[in-house]
């Protein structure tokens, strides 16, 4: 028997009830329940379900028309996303002030380099100034400023404009604002963030400060999803880089804003190729995966590392040569 795993997703408010009304509705549908997750944060609710919907007695359509009628009942949102819905390559680019990832994510969509089979595309480019207005315009992209003027989101409007593109994947590309549970727990394992440093540390502001204050020799930046945690959500790859002696902080952002650019491409596309799989917190490279993904430091780095000596194994030693005999 095929299965159709589909992924419904409910987000409102902590009401005693919620999840045996969405879940009977379900059985009522001939729909199985293959897993089940909840959570709250700030007070937002949050619960993700994945379902077998390939015997169900109940169309497509109807199953959204009811999901959605009962979230209207419960004040809650409801979302459903079927198997061939995550076919989808539209990607909203949030962007504040910062010009090299936003352009190289851009670039690449005009040379069709932004996913493997070149059918990816940015339909909007939204930001909470209006800072990169004339980059977005550059490359003939609408351009909607969601700021209040300080760079705080409106992050109702911020949503609107998600379903209203049809959203599938959310690039923060430099966006330097953290998005609240309302956003992430929407459109959760489809939010990547991009961070200059390599998580876990040095989480937060001004990353590359204190990479310098630290006094590292090796910094790097990391690409990841995002959770409702500050830059704890799980890592799809990294890029690594040296420190000279005696860098200012300007230094190391020049070294590391290239290679910030470099990884967050890398995950985007190992995101659209469905090349990879978060469970129970970490990322792994699907093994039938098309991509051949570099996660970490490139070729000739690895080779150089000493493979030895390691704790409890001999180190090769030159074989003595046989004495001698008449």
């Amino acid at each position: 028997m095929s299965r159709e795993l589909t992924e419904i997703t409910v987000v409102g408010g902590d009401e005693t009830g919620l999840i045996a009304r969405v879940t009977s509705l379900l059985f009522e549908r001939g729909i199985n329940i293959e897993g089940l997750d909840q959570a709250v944060r700030d007070g937002v609710f949050r619960m993700t379900t994945q379902v077998d919907t390939a015997e169900m007695t109940t169309s497509r359509g109807e199953l959204r028309r009811a999901l959605a009628e009962l979230g209207r009942e419960l004040d809650v949102d409801i979302q459903v996303r079927f198997p061939s819905d995550r076919d989808g390559r539209r990607i909203a680019l949030l962007v504040t002030a910062e010009t090299h990832v936003p352009e190289a994510m851009l670039n690449a969509e005009a040379n069709g380099e932004l996913s493997a089979d070149g059918e990816a595309e940015i339909p909007v480019v939204i930001g909470n100034r209006g800072d990169l207005r004339s980059l977005a315009e550059s490359y003939d992209k609408p351009f909607y400023d969601v700021g209040d003027g300080s760079g705080s989101t409106d992050e109702g409007r911020l949503l609107d404009l998600l379903a209203e593109y049809d959203i599938d994947l959310v690039a923060l590309a430099r966006y330097m604002r953290i998005l609240s549970p309302e956003v992430v727990f929407r459109y959760e394992g489809r939010i990547i963030n991009v961070h200059p440093s390599l998580l876990p540390a040095f989480p937060g502001a001004e990353a590359y400060r204190q990479a310098k204050d630290a006094g590292v020799r090796i910094a790097g930046v990391t690409a990841h999803y995002v959770t409702t945690d500050l830059d704890q959500g799980p890592v799809i790859a990294q890029r690594a880089f040296n420190v000279p002696d005696g860098a200012d902080v300007a230094e190391i952002k020049r070294r590391g804003q290239p290679l910030e650019a470099d990884v967050f491409l890398e995950a985007v596309r190992l995101h659209l190729a469905d090349a990879v799989v978060v469970h129970r917190g970490t990322v792994h490279v699907r093994e039938d995966a098309e991509l051949e993904p570099r996660l970490g430091l490139p070729t000739a780095a690895s080779e150089a590392t000493p493979e030895e000596p390691v704790d409890g194994e001999p180190l090769g030693r030159p074989e003595t040569p046989a004495p001698e005999t008449d």
